[in-house]
């Protein structure tokens, strides 16, 4: 799946912790150096790197949505953002039942009828302001379980609604004492994949669930050990996972198909660029990089 003789190349680098690359209907490709509050962009014409915004809310994972505004888990007040084409932002939702959110992790967007799918990890963060909820131990005012120091869930945002559904609970078998955290779903709409984070990522585990008609989850069940950070998915159903490794490429079936290594791991990863078959990745953290594909990434609209 990987084109003759490709091989890594650095696009770009300097940064601090590169994340959330999201490619728009162009191609163009946008990412975050989070530490720094910045959204870059890739263009697909030209290969420069130009600053899209700053002050983003230290987003993470992003997405755009089919009228073109970018999505982004802007995990400084656990909020997720709109932003639009000229950088200017609405906040679509910061709570879960009146409760803070820990600080949402990625999305991704339902192609059939734009609902959001949310992961929201308790990774605890230098730069949350002093007297936030989540700087006091998380008393009951925050949504997890937030004693324990980890612990998450996912959630769902219906098109149009600022209400959040939590979609993985116990009762399924979801554990909530790990950290969810990257999520990809499938063009139909149908089948969503999500994994988790934990030191041994070999273990971290993702799981695929079936979505239902009103957006919630059902049917959990394995489909990889290894977990790890964002994830794409490209035409044939393959889902590929960002790890300490680089990135692990999966067949649908869960079969470990090959290995795009960084050097020092990567976040996330996501198919752009003209005619949609080359693989950028946000990794070495410092580094914003891409590998030419033979295989094609699912068209998102």
């Amino acid at each position: 799946m990987l084109a003759p003789n490709a091989r890594l190349r650095t696009l770009g680098e300097g940064y601090s912790f590169t994340e959330g690359p999201a490619v728009d209907k162009r191609g163009n490709i946008f990412f975050t150096d989070q530490p720094n509050d910045k959204i870059y962009k890739w263009s697909v014409h030209s290969g420069a790197i130009t600053t899209f915004l700053t002050g983003t809310g230290r987003s993470n994972g992003m997405a755009f949505d089919r009228d073109g505004n970018l999505i982004t888990c802007a995990d400084m007040h656990g909020e997720i953002w709109k932003i639009a084409p000229n950088g200017t932002h609405t906040v679509l939702v910061n709570n879960y039942n009146g409760k803070l959110l820990n600080g949402p992790n990625d999305v991704w967007i339902n192609p059939k009828n734009g609902g959001m799918y949310i992961t929201d990890p308790i990774f605890p963060r230098g730069y949350w302001d002093e007297g936030d909820p989540r700087q006091q131990g998380w008393p009951p005012t925050h949504s997890e379980q937030a004693a324990t120091g980890k612990g998450g869930y996912v959630y769902y945002l219906a098109p149009g609604s600022r209400r959040l559904v939590r979609v993985t609970t116990e009762a399924m078998g979801w554990d909530a004492d790990g950290w969810p955290n990257g999520v990809v779903g499938t063009p139909d709409g149908k089948k969503l994949y999500v994994n988790k984070w934990a030191p041994d990522i070999n273990t971290a585990g993702t799981w695929v669930f079936d979505i239902k008609p009103n957006g919630t989850l059902a049917n959990m069940r394995k489909f990889a050990d290894m977990g790890g950070d964002g994830m794409s998915m490209d035409d044939r159903g393959n889902v590929y996972i960002s790890n300490a490794y680089g990135v692990t490429a999966f067949s649908s079936r869960g079969t470990r198909i090959f290995n795009v290594p960084t050097g020092s791991g990567a976040t996330n990863n996501v198919f752009g660029g003209h005619d949609n078959k080359t693989l950028f990745i946000t990794g070495p953290v410092d580094k914003f990089t891409a590998i030419k594909m033979n295989v094609k990434g699912v068209e998102k609209f």
